[in-house]
């Protein structure tokens, strides 16, 4: 099968299909449950220090607050700018390594996913279309 040049309009696409989902979506499950674990760090890390500043409680709340939007956004990924909120998460994630710098490892890991479950989504998506109509034809066919 020839492979056709990347498009950059792939990473945005307003309605991805079947699989692009699927996977984007487990990507974004992960990044919660590590977003999750990242807010109790930082909330351990201010005790740690004494919580000069009562910023324990924020920080675990937030951590809570971002893995929920990253499990939302897995489901908002049928809507036409559910990869944008995805998009958009992967950026909040680099900005959380202000509170916990571990984060940036986060981002690099999780962007990497993201950016690869919806390239290849794609690309499973559109073999899978290829197969179906190649299946018509031959079915048309009698073959």
């Amino acid at each position: 099968m020839p492979s056709r040049p990347f498009a950059p309009k792939v990473l945005f696409d307003r309605h991805p299909d079947k699989m692009t989902r699927r996977i984007a979506a487990a990507s974004l499950i992960g990044q919660g449950i590590a977003i999750f674990l990242g807010g109790l760090t930082a909330r351990q890390f201010a005790i740690a220090d004494g919580d000069p500043n009562g910023l324990a409680q924020v920080y675990l709340w937030g951590g809570i607050g971002f893995a929920v939007a990253c499990v939302l956004a897995s489901g908002l990924l049928r809507k036409p700018y559910g990869l944008m909120v995805g998009w958009l998460i992967q950026l909040a994630t680099f900005a959380s390594a202000l509170i916990l710098p571990a984060m940036v490892w986060v981002g690099v890991i999780f962007g990497g996913l993201w950016w690869l479950s919806v390239v290849q989504g794609h690309r499973i998506d559109r073999i899978r279309v290829e197969w179906a109509a190649q299946a018509a034809s031959e079915e048309e066919n009698g073959n």
